[in-house]
């Protein structure tokens, strides 16, 4: 073998080697590339298993109180109260003002002035804040911005309405040491059932300050009620409806305490320590106890026949009745009537 056959055949031996290595690597870069897609899949599907379902309006999932269904599995895995509507109160025992009786029938929808906190304490801030966050998270954590609005301008309405308490803390919690709330999840234990998700607390209090600062929702005017579209509460029939926003109907009073005039409780501050008041003890019926009756052994031989009625006596002889009266003359006919 020449000189140039062998340097050949060392050229040949090293190009394969060159391929084999070539081709390794190819191999193990396929391998490297498949894992890597591999991998980015199964994150891509643990991710999405932990993702949360679409809710809200996505799902459907606007009722009152749907809040709890976005807190922790715990919570969701509780009994969720769906009740609908705010508590109703009877028109308030006040005598009408003069003007009042000249008022004429008003269908229309004013809106109500901007709530005013000037006269409060950083105090009362911060309580009335977070109260009329609770409400917006516990009644409309799931709505829309105008649903959470007008919620909120519902509270600031009762707040300035003689009827209701002149606080916020007292208008949400208003009911809540008896059986009575006007607001159902200040007595239903829904306060107590896990902490509130985060981001809708935010998204409330961002509402609550809003309105709080003088944000007014127009388009509910001067309602004082709302149910959803799920109940029909009877006491909707006696009043005016405002407004229908997301999954709420909103109602004011007819006539005089319906009015714009009727708003007339201003707020001095004076907030309440915020959360539900303590409940009065339930009154107890006590059954009438049956009069004492004295059993026969006891009662003495001399008044045992004192219940015995008496017989009549005998009527005197006419020679014992009194003689006539010394009257004189000029009485005797006193008693006659004047002619």
């Amino acid at each position: 073998m020449d000189a140039r056959a062998i340097i050949g055949w060392f050229k040949m031996r090293r190009l394969s080697k060159l391929g084999v290595v070539g081709l390794v690597a190819l191999v193990l870069a396929g391998v490297s590339a498949h894992a890597a897609i591999r991998a980015i899949v199964d994150q891509s599907a643990k991710a999405s298993r932990a993702a949360a379902p679409p809710m809200g309006y996505e799902s459907q999932d606007h009722f009152p109180g749907a809040a709890y269904f976005y807190a922790t599995e715990e919570e969701a895995a509780a009994p969720l109260h769906t009740p609908g509507a705010t508590g109703t109160i009877a028109l308030p025992d006040l005598p009408l003002p003069p003007e009042a009786a000249v008022l004429k029938p008003d269908t229309s929808i004013r809106p109500a002035p901007p709530f005013s906190m000037a006269r409060a304490s950083a105090v009362d801030r911060g309580r009335a804040l977070q109260c009329l966050t609770t409400a917006i998270y516990y009644e409309a954590a799931t709505e829309p911005d105008a649903g959470q609005q007008a919620v909120a301008q519902v509270i600031l309405n009762r707040a300035r309405h003689p009827a209701f308490p002149a606080t916020v803390c007292g208008v949400v919690f208003q009911g809540s040491e008896h059986a009575g709330c006007q607001f159902s999840f200040a007595c239903d234990g829904a306060m107590n059932r896990g902490t509130p998700s985060k981001a809708y607390w935010l998204r409330a209090m961002k509402v609550a300050a809003a309105a709080l600062n003088g944000h007014v929702m127009a388009e509910v005017g001067m309602a004082t009620h709302y149910h959803t579209y799920a109940v029909t509460p009877s006491w909707n029939r006696s009043l005016v409806m405002t407004a229908a926003i997301g999954a709420h109907f909103f109602h004011r009073w007819q006539g005089y305490w319906g009015t714009p005039a009727a708003f007339r409780q201003s707020y001095a501050g004076g907030e309440p320590v915020p959360g539900p008041h303590t409940r009065l003890p339930e009154p107890t019926i006590t059954a009438a106890l049956p009069a004492p009756v004295t059993p026969s052994a006891a009662i003495q031989p001399a008044y045992a026949q004192s219940g015995t009625p008496v017989a009549a006596a005998a009527k005197p002889a006419a020679d014992a009745l009194p003689g006539d009266s010394q009257i004189l003359d000029r009485w005797k006919d006193s008693g006659k009537p004047l002619r």
